[in-house]
C-alpha cells in the first residue's frame, strides 16, 4: 500500500480512524468557505518569471493530478513535458488517470487528512461546482482571466478552463476513398461494417455525452444500427484513433483530433450535425501545500505562449487557426451543454447502464494503471 505523505498536515488524531457518516458530515462542514476561498480580488499581476522565482522560495514543488487516458501521453503528459522544459526548477510530478478515479481519490484524500495534488485539472466538471460549495477551492484569477469565455470561469475565480477538447468522430482518408462518411448517419452504412473502433461510451462522461447527442439527434434505432455494425470497443479516448492508424478501423467515434488537419486521419465536423467540446478545468485545492507554485500552473496554462496552437483556445483575445470559428460559436458543439449534462448524475447513471445493454459490459484494465490512493505523495 502507498505510504501517507508526511509533508502534509493531518487532521487531528483519531478523526480518521472514527471516519463514519457522521465524520463525514462533519468534515464537509468544517471545510465551509473561509475569508481565504471566497475573495479572489483582482487578476494576477506578476509575471510568469516572477512567479516561478517566488514557486522556488515557497520550495520548488508542485503535483498536478491531470485527467487523461495515458500516463505517459496525451494531453496530460505533453503538459508535464512542456511545463518540466518551461520551469525546469520546478520539482513538477503530474498524475495522469481517469478524470471519475481522481476526483474521488481527492475526495478521500481530504476525508482521511491526507490531501497530496496542489492543483486538479479534470473531465469532471460537476466537481467543480461541487467543491466550491463545500469550500474546497482556492479563489483566484490568474493573468488573462478577463479574457476567457464566460461560460470557461467562476466568477469568483474557484476554476478556470485551460484548454478545448473536442470529440467527433475519426476516419481514414485512404481508407474510405472517394465516399467518406460526411455526417454521423454514414457510420451506420452497412459498408462500414466491421471497420469502426470507438471508446466505450458508458467509460467516459464525455464520449457519454456525444452518443447521447447522436440519440437526440437521430434515435436509439441509429444506435441499433450502430450496435449491429460490430464495432470494437476499448478503453481510452486515444483507442479509436490508435485503431485507425493500426489499420484494424477506418472509423473512430469517441476521440479528439486536430480540427485543422489535412493528413491521412481526418475529424469530421459537418456542419448541422452534432460533436461535443468542453473547457477543461482547473482549479487550485485550498489546502494546497504549495500554492504559489500552482498559481504559477494556472497562469503558464492561459498564457498566450500556451493558448496559441493548432487548436481553439479558451481565450476570447487569441483567434483560432485559419479555418475555424472560436469554440462556442459552433452551436453544434454545445459548449454549454456539456457542463449541464455532467452536473445531472442520475441521467448520466441511467445513460452508461443504457448503453451498456445496446454494447456490452466495459472491459480491461484502465489504460493509465492502477497510481493508488495517494500517487505523488
Amino acid at each position: 500500500m502507498t505510504s501517507l505523505p508526511s509533508r502534509r498536515r493531518f487532521l487531528a488524531a483519531g478523526a480518521g480512524a472514527a471516519l463514519g457518516l457522521s465524520a463525514l458530515g462533519a468534515t464537509a462542514a468544517a471545510a465551509a468557505p473561509t475569508d481565504s476561498s471566497r475573495g479572489s480580488g483582482p487578476e494576477e499581476t506578476r509575471t510568469l518569471d516572477e512567479l516561478y522565482r517566488d514557486a522556488l522560495a515557497e520550495g520548488g514543488k508542485l503535483v498536478v493530478y491531470a485527467g487523461g487516458d495515458l500516463a505517459d501521453s496525451g494531453s496530460g503528459a505533453s503538459a508535464r513535458t512542456a511545463f518540466r522544459q518551461r520551469f525546469p526548477a520546478i520539482d513538477l510530478q503530474l498524475i495522469v488517470d481517469y478524470s471519475k478515479y481522481h476526483d474521488v481519490r481527492v475526495d478521500n484524500q481530504l476525508a482521511t487528512g491526507t490531501l497530496v495534488p496542489d492543483v486538479v485539472q479534470l473531465q469532471t466538471l460537476q466537481d467543480f461546482t461541487r467543491w466550491k460549495r463545500e469550500g474546497r477551492l482556492l479563489h483566484y484569477k490568474p493573468a488573462g482571466f478577463g479574457k476567457l469565455y464566460s461560460k470557461f470561469r467562476d466568477p469568483d475565480g474557484a476554476w478556470i478552463a485551460g484548454m478545448v477538447i473536442a470529440f467527433s468522430y475519426l476516419y481514414d482518408v485512404a481508407a474510405a476513398g472517394a465516399n467518406p462518411p460526411r455526417t454521423p448517419l454514414d457510420l451506420v452504412d452497412p459498408r462500414w461494417k466491421g471497420a469502426v473502433a470507438s471508446s466505450y461510451p458508458h467509460d467516459d462522461d464525455a464520449v457519454l455525452y456525444l452518443y447521447s447527442l447522436y440519440t437526440q439527434t437521430y434515435g436509439w434505432d441509429w444506435i441499433a444500427r450502430l450496435a449491429a455494425q460490430n464495432p470494437q470497443f476499448a478503453r481510452g479516448t486515444f483507442s479509436p484513433g490508435t485503431a485507425i492508424t493500426n489499420k484494424s478501423a477506418i472509423i473512430g467515434i469517441g476521440a479528439g483530433g486536430n480540427p485543422t488537419s489535412t493528413g491521412p486521419v481526418r475529424m469530421g465536423l459537418p456542419d448541422g450535425h452534432p460533436f461535443m467540446a468542453w473547457g477543461q478545468r482547473i482549479a487550485i485545492l485550498r489546502q494546497a501545500a504549495n500554492p504559489t507554485a500552482a498559481k504559477l500552473y494556472l497562469n503558464w496554462q492561459l498564457s498566450t505562449e500556451r493558448q496559441t496552437s493548432n487548436s481553439w483556445s479558451v481565450r476570447t483575445d487569441i483567434a483560432p487557426p485559419a479555418g475555424l470559428k472560436p469554440i462556442w460559436e459552433y452551436p453544434n458543439a454545445h459548449v454549454d451543454g456539456f457542463p449541464r449534462f455532467m452536473e445531472d448524475r442520475a441521467k448520466v447513471e441511467q445513460l452508461k447502464q443504457t448503453f451498456a445493454l445496446y454494447f456490452g459490459e466495459v472491459k480491461g484494465d484502465p489504460t493509465p494503471g492502477w497510481p493508488g490512493l495517494h500517487p505523488g505523495a
